[in-house]
């Protein structure tokens, strides 16, 4: 794209947009262009902080580096660009080991990943294809390691990023330098850059 669909607001727009903004600085270290493009609608924005700060909470197992890979994982098979990259770089912040981030893509066999975890991701990749592709093989693999309530986390992680990525890739949100750089340190041996995030 030649430009983002619309421009992001100014964070200091309304009392509104600074509060969020603050929120995020925490979360990223920034503010993120897609919220401030949702602040044209202030009711959309309020909701998608209701509902991330929801779906991040940690009730248990279900641990906020975990969350923020499956988010990774979910946005590449999506293929949103802007959201791998935060996602890659909020698992960092909220402390997943390098080991993983580094080969997040060999999950399957690389001796970090434990079985429990090997479950999320097949499931987190099969309910972001499009067609669904979860299946009863997929399901009861995470059922057999995971509760009820830790089950509707991951799946909650999940359904938050499919908002974030036809967001982000439909707007041509663009992308933040520090996300970017993360992007590059973890995502570009594997071939990530900004696409069309970049301008």
């Amino acid at each position: 794209m030649k430009q983002p669909l619309v421009s992001p607001l100014d964070r200091n727009v309304n009392k509104e947009a600074e509060e969020m903004a603050i929120f995020y600085e925490e979360t990223l270290g920034f503010t993120p262009n897609s919220l401030f493009t949702m602040m044209h609608r202030p009711r959309i924005a309020q909701a998608f902080l209701e509902m991330n700060q929801a779906v991040m909470e940690n009730k248990g197992r279900v641990t906020s580096a975990l969350k923020r890979l499956l988010a990774y994982l979910s946005s590449k098979t999506a293929g949103c660009r802007y959201c791998e990259a935060h996602a890659i770089r909020a698992a960092a912040r909220y402390g997943s080991e390098e080991d993983k981030l580094n080969h997040i893509w060999e999950y399957k066999t690389y001796p970090a990943f434990s079985e429990a975890e090997r479950a999320v991701f097949d499931f987190a990749i099969a309910a972001s294809s499009v067609p669904n592709a979860v299946d009863d093989e997929i399901a009861a693999n995470l059922r057999k390691h995971w509760d009820d309530g830790e089950i509707v986390e991951i799946l909650g992680v999940t359904a938050l990023f499919g908002y974030l990525n036809r967001w982000n890739d439909s707007m041509g949100t663009q992308l933040e330098e520090p996300a970017a750089d993360d992007g590059v340190k973890y995502l570009g041996k594997l071939g990530w850059t900004r696409g069309k995030h970049e301008y």
